[in-house]
């Protein structure tokens, strides 16, 4: 084991020199970055070629994709920011370091979403038949994004000694804040290297975002009415967050409460997007029973 090294010692894997950032000569280019620019170009072609599946122009998704991205992350971090204000209230000035770190998805996809909305009103597009093809490029980014949380060991979860846990040298952790009394109660020492051993958090969330991704891939040609495919990633997106929020230690609490934000609202946004789905196919059910 090395300062930078991420074991997973049940399952005999252990990985050295694993850095966060990259140096070409005196410039440095974080891995976090590298990541997130892939997982942009991977969700960029995928929208292009869906929107030119469903009869749309590809120019409209490039405009929504570009000024989704932007306000997207302007959403990300004005959420983290009001969940996190303790953080902020006494330096404003650390609002705007998105570097030093802090975006919420949920932020995210609310900037995302409004920014959307809008656009499709100026175009005059149907919204939901836009977001059934977006929220592919919204699962696509995910599944890469989380992998740069990997190389910033960073949004990890509880001390676990489960077959999938993870040891990360302490001092490699990015937000010490977030090692707790627990994982100090349980440290590993390794080759006389302090490490905490704890969930992969980040890994549970892209594979469960890639099993999103599956399914939707396979359900797109037999929905049932235009939004389906987004009220399902919503849905199962809430379901699957609200699961494995329990486990961080980074959570992003309601004020003056432990609730984590992040779990209620997933818990929510399943319970409304299923609930909204079975009136939809109930009404399509009674409008084919009708037309017959």
């Amino acid at each position: 084991m090395y300062e930078d090294s991420i074991a997973f010692p049940h399952l005999h894997i252990l990985l050295k020199h694993v850095g966060k950032h990259l140096m070409i000569g005196n410039f440095s280019i974080a891995y976090y970055g590298i990541v997130i620019a892939i997982g942009m170009a991977a969700a960029f072609v995928f929208i292009m070629k869906e929107s030119k599946r469903v009869g749309y122009r590809q120019d409209d998704f490039m405009d929504m994709f570009i000024f989704g991205i932007i306000f997207g992350v302007i959403g990300a971090r004005i959420y983290y920011v009001i969940f996190s204000w303790d953080m902020y209230k006494d330096d404003l000035l650390q609002i705007f370091n998105i570097r030093g770190g802090g975006l919420a998805i949920y932020g995210g996809i609310i900037g995302g979403l409004i920014t959307v909305i809008v656009m499709c009103h100026i175009k005059k597009l149907n919204f939901w038949k836009c977001a059934d093809v977006i929220c592919f490029g919204v699962l696509i980014g995910q599944i890469f994004g989380r992998w740069g949380n990997f190389f910033n060991r960073e949004a990890f979860g509880k001390y676990t000694d489960c077959p999938f846990a993870m040891q990360i040298p302490v001092n490699a952790v990015n937000r010490p804040q977030d090692i707790t009394t627990e994982m100090m109660n349980n440290l590993v020492t390794v080759n006389g290297i302090d490490c905490i051993q704890v969930h992969p958090t980040f890994l549970y969330e892209s594979v469960m975002n890639l099993c999103i991704f599956l399914f939707l891939l396979w359900y797109r040609k037999r929905k049932k009415f235009e939004g389906e495919i987004f009220l399902w990633y919503m849905a199962l997106y809430g379901l699957g967050r609200s699961s494995i929020e329990r486990l961080r230690t980074d959570q992003l609490r309601i004020a003056g409460t432990a609730i984590p934000v992040s779990q209620l609202l997933g818990i929510l946004l399943f319970a409304g997007c299923v609930l909204y789905m079975w009136f939809a196919h109930y009404r399509h059910l009674v409008r084919d029973w009708a037309e017959r």
